[in-house]
């Protein structure tokens, strides 16, 4: 490792530290953990990340998706914060981490395209909403339990004659000093002359001290008593155990698989940004094995599910990261916090948090990329909009099995429906063109079809009558000529049906054959005896092919024999 590295890894540590730190917090209170249960989660888990994954800047921890669909689903099963559901918690993690972990060395990397991107925006927006609706209650003092966006709004609205103002009063203030911050802090320490790693220290600790300035205020004026707070944080590190064996745990099983695979998807993509941007490739199997092991040293650390954070990665990467080293780093720093500052962080106010997440979490809504779906393709817009109501009226759990059904539904509909051209040669080249799209010259009696997808059970029907129907025209000696170039893979039913086809072209006197065939297509059909079919390198070599046939004088018959010759 050189000094750069060292020196880059290491600032970005202290950077993201000082943003973990409040973070953890905030996420734990959002997982329904006790407050130091974040920090907890932000020790082990970001050195098994190291010891297994490969990004060189993405920061694993605590992050609000992965705590809300965690607090989802234990609410069934245990009361917030008590003993039973920080065990359950615990059991999240280790149960998530273990899937994730065998995935790993499964090489189920290709995971990550269950959720196209369009569903997977949708399904944030929906949960940033749920999420800042949930923090409603601890920043009015409201007594709120979970359920849907509407169900949230409902108890909202029907309970602001209990506002606590006090803590109203605490969140507003943090909000907008927050906002403050976050706006003019950067631009306030570089007028002042701060430059280099100070800026980058100062500007990501904003904030921790906005935070604390609202803490001192409330000691100061004795309104402490008045709101919610962190309360005593225990000094020390974790323990390692397991969870308290429950039969409540089946029921979690599907949770923790939803849960380790968003956070899979989510973190791979990060990472693979990270990826482009620093020029290293990604391996999106060792991510799995990097957050596997994440998640199995987070549930026997005592904490919940981690993967990685969008935040957090973009300023571990501006920081200076270079390799999962920086996580380590991260990971010691925390240690001292845990064994010397606890008591300081006991007088937090909870609503103070409240609007850390608010603000954390608004940038997570992205309008951008339903835009940009309505303008390139309706489906893709409709799939957006579909997770998105579906996660705020049926919970994030559902939402995300509903995303999930939706983005394979979608590649089964796109894939049902292939796009099918009829070609013909561009005059006086070689190249082939949609007919209904370009001036080109066909042949009589001839057919060239184009199918842009591979064959599979889903779509031949529809190849299958879209070739019927254009070869109705034909007559006997014709020709069906079927490119293969954008044909990668062919399944039993296809191969069956190109043997059916076959069958039915000759039976009317109609040839059929292939151009432009790859390998392993042309191996399957040589072991479906569809050999005798004709195979051109080309389909500009069909078409000549065709053409010179075409141009033959037909054959005459044999002449019957005479009197004359019957001695010869």
């Amino acid at each position: 490792m050189t000094g750069d590295t060292l020196t880059g890894d290491l600032s970005a540590a202290v950077v993201v530290t000082l943003m973990l730190i409040p973070q953890s917090l905030a996420y734990a209170l959002l997982a329904g953990m006790p407050a130091h249960v974040g920090l907890y989660a932000s020790v082990l888990p970001l050195i098994g990340y190291a010891l297994l994954g490969r990004s060189p800047a993405l920061a694993v921890g605590p992050v609000a998706i992965a705590s809300v669909m965690t607090f989802d689903a234990l609410l069934p099963f245990f009361t917030p914060g008590s003993p039973e559901w920080v065990a359950g918690g615990m059991f999240l993690a280790l149960a998530s981490g273990l899937i994730l972990l065998v995935f790993g060395f499964l090489r189920f990397g290709f995971i990550a395209a269950l959720l196209s991107h369009p569903v997977m925006s949708g399904f944030v927006s929906g949960a940033a909403i749920l999420i800042i609706l949930g923090q409603f209650k601890t920043m009015t003092g409201i007594e709120v339990s979970g359920g849907t966006a509407m169900q949230q709004l409902h108890k909202l609205a029907t309970n602001l004659d209990s506002v606590n103002m006090v803590t109203l009063i605490v969140g507003l203030s943090t909000f907008i000093l927050l906002l403050l911050a976050r706006r003019f802090a950067g631009k306030l320490f570089k007028s002042a002359g701060v430059r280099g790693l100070l800026l980058d220290i100062l500007t990501k600790s904003s904030p921790l001290v906005m935070i604390a300035i609202v803490t001192l205020v409330l000691v100061a004026s004795g309104f402490d008593a008045d709101t919610a707070t962190v309360g005593a944080v225990p000094t020390g590190l974790p323990l390692i155990a397991l969870p308290p064996m429950s039969s409540a745990y089946t029921g979690l099983v599907i949770s923790a698989l939803l849960i380790g695979v968003v956070g899979f998807i989510e973190s791979v993509s990060m990472a693979r940004a990270i990826g482009r941007i620093r020029d290293v490739p990604t391996d999106a199997d060792a991510e799995l094995r990097g957050l596997g092991a994440a998640n199995m040293l987070s549930g026997l650390s005592g904490a919940f599910p981690v993967t990685g954070g969008l935040s957090r990665s973009v300023v571990n990467l501006d920081a200076g990261a270079r390799t999962p080293l920086a996580g380590v780093f991260s990971a010691i720093l925390m240690v001292g916090v845990l064994l010397g500052a606890g008591q300081y962080l006991a007088a937090l106010p909870l609503a103070s948090l409240a609007a850390l997440i608010i603000v954390a979490i608004w940038a997570l809504f992205d309008w951008q990329t339903l835009r940009d779906c309505i303008r390139y393709d309706r489906a893709d817009a409709g799939g957006w909009l579909v997770t998105f109501f579906g996660v705020l009226s049926l919970g994030v759990e559902h939402g995300i099995m509903l995303g999930i059904a939706l983005s394979v539904g979608t590649v089964l509909w796109r894939q049902s429906r292939p796009h099918i051209a009829v070609m013909g040669r561009l005059p006086g080249t070689e190249h082939f063109r949609n007919v209904n799209r370009h001036d080109v010259q066909t042949l009589p009696n001839a057919l060239f079809l184009r199918v842009d997808a591979n064959l599979f059970f889903a779509n031949w029907d529809r190849v299958r009558d879209f070739i019927d129907q254009q070869t109705q025209p034909l007559q006997t000696d014709g020709h069906v000529v079927l490119s293969m170039t954008s044909v990668s893979d062919i399944d039993t039913t296809a191969v069956e049906g190109l043997q059916g086809l076959a069958r039915d072209l000759k039976a009317r006197g109609i040839t059929l054959a292939f151009s432009e065939v790859k390998g392993p297509i042309s191996d399957k059909l040589k072991r479906a005896h569809l050999a005798e079919v004709s195979s051109y390198l080309s389909t500009h070599e069909a078409y000549e092919a065709i053409e010179a046939a075409q141009a033959e004088p037909p054959s005459e018959a044999p002449s019957e024999p005479t009197g004359d010759n019957t001695s010869r």
